[in-house]
């Protein structure tokens, strides 16, 4: 054991430890709170979103499991540019590889804990 695994969990420590992204949006044109009941992982996510659909900026609060912190903040670092129809055909082999270490069945929710909420966000954007 060792190498490239030792390296990706450093990186999950260091999200954990210092998440990017985090904070509040002045004003977001949505916010919504996202839970992994499994684990108690709570994440208040936001986005700010052009005319044009395009996520210009993104800012969550969150507590719970290193894997839960680190998989939003990595996910978050990816949001700013992309459109809403690009986030919505993200799936999880999208976090597995920003994560980078191998997630037993168990944590696969608190890992993909940031992406769902970001899509559940745009979906009720887009029922308003």
């Amino acid at each position: 054991m060792g190498g490239m695994d030792d390296l990706y969990r450093e990186q999950i420590l260091e999200h954990h430890r210092r998440p990017h992204n985090q904070g509040t949006l002045a004003a977001p044109s949505i916010s919504l709170e996202g839970r992994n009941p499994n684990c108690g992982d709570v994440i208040n996510l936001q986005l700010q979103v052009s005319d044009a659909g395009v996520i210009t900026d993104v800012a969550f609060l969150g507590k719970g499991c290193a894997i839960s912190q680190a998989g939003t903040s990595l996910i978050t670092d990816e949001l700013r540019g992309k459109s809403l129809d690009e986030v919505l055909s993200l799936g999880s082999p999208f976090v597995m590889e920003l994560l980078g270490v191998e997630v037993g069945p168990a944590r696969v929710h608190c890992a993909l804990l940031g992406l769902e909420t970001t899509q559940k966000a745009i979906a009720s954007l887009r029922s308003k």
